[in-house]
C-alpha cells in the first residue's frame, strides 16, 4: 500500500445536500418539505408517542398487574449442574469460570437434582430443598452477604 492507492471511503466526496438554493438545484421551492402540514413549517416538533390526536398506543394498551422496582433478579443454578463440576469447594468465581453463571447477579441455589459427594457451596441464596439435599450428601452451604 502507499499514498497513490489510497482511496477515500464511499460518499465520502458527496456534496451536501443545500436546500432552498432556487429551482435550479432540484430542491428550491418547498425545500424538500413538500406542500402544507406540520412538517412544512418551521418549529415543527412532536412529543414522544404522539400519533396526529389519536389516543396513543402506549395508552391505548391495558395496564395490568404490579412492577416491583426492588425486585432482585438471581442467577440461579440447580444442583445437578454442580454435580457434573470437578471441584469441592463451589464458590461464584468457580461458577463463572464453568459458565454457569454470569457472575453480575447474585447466585441462588435451587434444589433440583442429586448430589452424590460433600460439595461445600458458597452463594447468595438457597433454597429449602437444596439446602437439606446439600446437608444429606454430606456438604456445607455458607451464605454470602
Amino acid at each position: 500500500m502507499n499514498l497513490s492507492s489510497i482511496r477515500a471511503p464511499k460518499k465520502a466526496t458527496e456534496k451536501k445536500k443545500r436546500v432552498g438554493r432556487g429551482m435550479g438545484s432540484g430542491m428550491g421551492k418547498t425545500s424538500t418539505r413538500g406542500h402544507k402540514g406540520q412538517w412544512s413549517r418551521t418549529g415543527a416538533r412532536l412529543i414522544r408517542g404522539f400519533e396526529g390526536g389519536q389516543m396513543p398506543l402506549h395508552r391505548r394498551i391495558p395496564k395490568r398487574g404490579f412492577t416491583n422496582i426492588f425486585r432482585e433478579e438471581y442467577d440461579v443454578v440447580n444442583l445437578d449442574r454442580l454435580a457434573t463440576l470437578t471441584e469441592t469447594e463451589i464458590t461464584v468465581e468457580v461458577l463463572k469460570k464453568a459458565g454457569m453463571v454470569n457472575g453480575k447477579s447474585p447466585v441462588k441455589i435451587l434444589g433440583t437434582g442429586e448430589l452424590k459427594s460433600a460439595l461445600t457451596i458458597h452463594a447468595h441464596k438457597f433454597s429449602k430443598t437444596a439446602q437439606e439435599k446439600i446437608t444429606r450428601a454430606g456438604g456445607k452451604f455458607e451464605v454470602l452477604q
